[in-house]
């Protein structure tokens, strides 16, 4: 895990193998009472009974450190095959989004048709910048899976659809193929000028006339957003995975939300 075995890879910071470990603890007491003697032994069912135990975001959790721990583990041969390979749960990756509901209504009740509705649920549920709803594609929105992947430059975002944003993504894709059925833009979001550009272009708007009537711009409510979250969950991985940020503004949040784990003592 920290990147210094037989095959060279980007390690990881001890603090984070702590959590791995107050993660996997409680796991491995229990396949090692069931007689379980080598993590050679592990199959994909008693991965699955493993993430079972948990709902929601703590059964996400599982599934990262169970396929990190896994592949690493296969990556140094000391493993045969990695019993989280493939694996995908349809129901542990959707978290609620802990946004005020009043707030949330609030900000909807101003959408005019679905395209403003799926923009602001992006915005006020899942913090997108005006950038990566731009970018997105249409290939990238997968209701099968219930997954919009976000493309940032030399990475990409996972996010899983909770059931308000899987609505509001579905009422966008019934709108857009009924007003342009026949448009060849690859993009996720389109309006009546780009669905007919033959150069393809991403939609050109900055999204400010959406939140207008909110009284509210779109990057306060982006980072307020992030924001309460920090506040109901105290863990800066927790938000890195959520909202695809870097270690760095994950801290600013938290130490925003939690001054006092970073206030000095006093002398």
């Amino acid at each position: 895990m920290r990147g210094e075995g037989k095959w060279e890879h980007t390690g990881r910071s001890y603090r984070s193998i702590a959590r791995y470990w107050h993660v996997l603890d409680p796991i491995l007491k229990g396949w090692l009472a069931d007689g379980t003697e080598s993590l050679r032994e592990i199959t994909q069912d008693d991965v699955k009974r493993a993430i079972a135990t948990r709902k929601g975001t703590p059964a996400r959790s599982i599934h990262i450190v169970l396929r990190n721990v896994f592949r690493a583990l296969r990556q140094e041969g000391v493993i045969f095959r990695d019993p989280t390979r493939g694996l995908v749960f349809a129901g542990i990756n959707k978290p609620p989004p802990s946004v005020p509901s009043d707030r949330l209504a609030g900000v909807l009740s101003h959408a005019r048709n679905e395209f403003q509705r799926f923009v602001m649920v992006l915005v006020c549920v899942h913090a997108l910048s005006g950038t990566d709803m731009r970018h997105l594609l249409l290939t990238d929105l997968d209701l099968s899976r219930e997954r919009l992947i976000v493309r940032r430059p030399g990475k990409r975002h996972i996010i899983y659809l909770d059931e308000l944003t899987y609505r509001c993504a579905s009422a966008w894709l019934r709108e857009r193929h009924r007003r342009w059925p026949v448009t060849t833009n690859p993009h996720l979001l389109i309006n009546r000028w780009t669905a007919v550009d033959t150069t393809h272009s991403p939609i050109g708007t900055t999204f400010a006339n959406i939140f207008r009537p909110t009284g509210l711009t779109m990057p306060t409510l982006r980072q307020d957003r992030i924001r309460d979250e920090a506040f109901e969950v105290d863990d800066p991985l927790h938000l890195m995975r959520l909202f695809g940020i870097s270690s760095q503004t994950a801290m600013r949040y938290i130490t925003a939300a939690h001054p006092e784990r970073t206030a000095k003592l006093p002398r």
